[in-house]
């Protein structure tokens, strides 16, 4: 038989491992509520963000951004600063005469990682299609990117923006 110390520790052991046991699961539910609120909302600013960039909506398209911005691109370089990147896509992508670019998303491609104590990592692939004057759109490169989100005075922003491995499509 069991004496009342032991039947008293066995007792406090199981209540230890209920409560551990229940922390554990709340903690794991509300880590996925988290990670997938994360989700939720950096795949919605990616869409609208690149809904203003294929069309060429200049006055959403700059809301994205902090000023310090810096835009890496593996055949462009280094683009540094909000009115920097404005000029570039308003002369360039945006431009009257210029083709128009189109970007779209590899599904299943796409990534969205915490980073702590300051907001977001996407990762994905695209794919770019040009529109001339008078031609049919067409698809003419895939590359890879990833945009650094930051969360600062309730507002999330883009501070970093890699596009890189373009490759040429078939």
């Amino acid at each position: 038989m069991l004496s009342k110390i032991n039947l008293r520790k066995t007792f406090l052991c199981t209540l230890l491992l209920l409560t551990i046991e229940v922390s554990l699961h709340a903690q794991s539910n509300s880590n996925h509520s988290t990670t997938e609120t994360l989700n939720n909302t950096i795949l919605k600013l990616d869409n609208e963000f690149w809904k203003s960039y294929n069309t060429c909506d200049m006055d959403t398209f700059k809301t994205f951004f902090i000023e310090d911005f810096e835009f890496y691109h593996d055949k462009g370089g280094l683009t540094s600063g909000l009115t920097q990147m404005m000029k570039m896509v308003e002369t360039g992508l945006c431009g009257s005469e210029n083709p128009r670019v189109r970007r779209a998303v590899v599904k299943g491609s796409v990534h969205v990682y915490p980073l702590h104590n300051y907001g977001a990592i996407i990762t994905g692939e695209h794919l770019f299609y040009v529109t001339e004057k008078g031609k049919k759109e067409r698809l003419t490169e895939s590359a890879k990117f990833t945009h650094i989100w930051q969360y600062k005075n309730e507002q999330w922003k883009m501070t970093r923006a890699l596009s890189y491995d373009h490759q040429p499509t078939l």
